[in-house]
């Protein structure tokens, strides 16, 4: 007997049978309400990338349509037929198609999630006790290449250059595998003063850190079988296998602590080309 299997990747996702195309909107509701309303309805089949508000372009009947993004084709196949042809929120019914327009080749080479989003993914799969992160080494790698070395331009406010490395494990114990990832971040300053340069390795830190989690994810697969058991599968590169002792030495921990940073960082922004073809 076959057992249904779908593939989750810490990606984004841009294959068209992950999109979902809704229209049939009524105008008499806010961007606001449709796309809480949209949300809701739509993450009873899994968990959602992206759910996006649109006005129907000009010269159309007044009002809106969707796109709703999953990480998992099955799952947006799942819900495009339970939703199609129902009202919902209001009393015409919503018209829920599959996107078919193909990308460019250079489209399927996708990006991959942002740190929080790699949470949220791995969170709803494996549970929070379900996976766990380990520094393997912090560290401040300024004097390489051309990092860390000061502005000479007279009449120039004095710059340095940070930057920062990390390697991350990721831990998935019920699974007994562990993926290794590198983030490397860099950023120039103005000044030279403590009060600058000392919150800036913090959040360096942080990026890097993050960054190295990321990386990691990118090797992760997960395998949703159809009687809702979950597969870890790590695909580990040669240079993945470094021992920790291999490293002493050549990569330090740094001990800035993190408490005396600001916690809120960066993502990088995730908006993809969408796609607004489907079966009619």
């Amino acid at each position: 007997m076959e057992v249904e299997v779908d593939v989750i990747e810490f990606r984004v996702p841009v294959e068209n049978n992950k999109t979902l195309f809704v229209w049939n909107i009524l105008s008499t509701f806010s961007d606001a309400f449709i796309y809480e309303s949209i949300w809701n309805i739509f993450c009873n089949f899994g968990p959602l990338y992206l759910v996006k508000v649109c006005p129907n372009a000009a010269g159309v009947e007044p009002g809106f349509y969707a796109l709703v993004k999953y990480f998992s084709a099955a799952q947006a196949s799942k819900a495009q037929r339970a939703t199609h042809g129902r009202g919902f929120f209001q009393s015409s019914p919503l018209k829920v198609k599959l996107s078919t327009k193909q990308y460019p080749n250079f489209l399927h080479n996708s990006k991959p999630l942002s740190h929080s989003k790699c949470q949220d993914l791995a969170n709803h799969y494996l549970g929070f006790n379900g996976w766990s992160t380990h520094i393997v080494t912090l560290k401040d790698i300024s004097n390489c290449d051309n990092a860390g070395r000061l502005s000479t331009t007279t009449g120039d406010p004095q710059e340095i250059t940070l930057k920062y490395g990390c390697i991350m494990d990721v831990t998935f114990p019920q699974h007994g595998l562990s993926c290794r990832g590198i983030g490397v971040a860099e950023e120039t300053v103005e000044g030279t003063g403590p009060d600058v340069v000392l919150p800036k390795r913090g959040k360096l830190q942080r990026w890097a850190r993050d960054k190295a989690v990321v990386d990691a994810f990118e090797k992760v697969l997960l395998l949703v079988l159809g009687n809702g058991k979950v597969v870890v599968e790590c695909r580990v590169e040669r240079d993945d296998v470094l021992q920790d002792e291999d490293l002493e030495g050549l990569i330090k921990v740094n001990d800035i602590p993190w408490s005396q940073f600001d916690p809120d960082g960066q993502e990088e922004n995730e908006d993809i080309p969408w796609d607004l073809s489907v079966n009619m």
